[in-house]
């Protein structure tokens, strides 16, 4: 059996996760979540970068046109967070984009709009 790649940096950022949505709940606007999010990061000294920026590179060009990750947590995990009714494949797709552009190996995909907070661990 292959090991699971950053257990402990995703379990502690899972466990964040967990507290932001046991303390607001379902319903807010994504951003609610995020501002929530980076107070825990911050409150427990978990290294963070917010709106991380990549860039797409087509063909040996730069595209115009940034991604942006909503977290970049201990330099080495994507974490997007959603507020929606469920996850759906284009979610997926998205985080995925963000492995690609970004070089990490590991996203997780959060969604703190139904009823359980539900993710998915991605890796590439």
């Amino acid at each position: 059996m292959s090991e699971i790649i950053y257990k402990e940096e995703s379990y502690e950022i899972i466990g964040k996760c967990f507290e932001v949505h046991n303390n607001l709940g379902p319903g807010f606007l994504e951003i609610v979540y995020k501002d929530a999010l980076e107070y825990e990061f911050q409150k427990a000294g978990i290294p963070y970068s917010r709106e991380e920026k990549y860039e797409v590179n087509y063909k040996d060009i730069i595209l115009p046109h940034l991604f942006y990750a909503d977290f970049v947590v201990f330099d080495k995990i994507i974490l997007e967070v959603k507020g929606v009714s469920g996850i759906v494949d284009e979610h997926i797709a998205q985080t995925i984009n963000y492995l690609k552009v970004s070089g990490n190996k590991l996203g997780l995909l959060v969604n703190f709009g139904e009823l359980k907070l539900t993710y998915k661990r991605l890796v590439l």
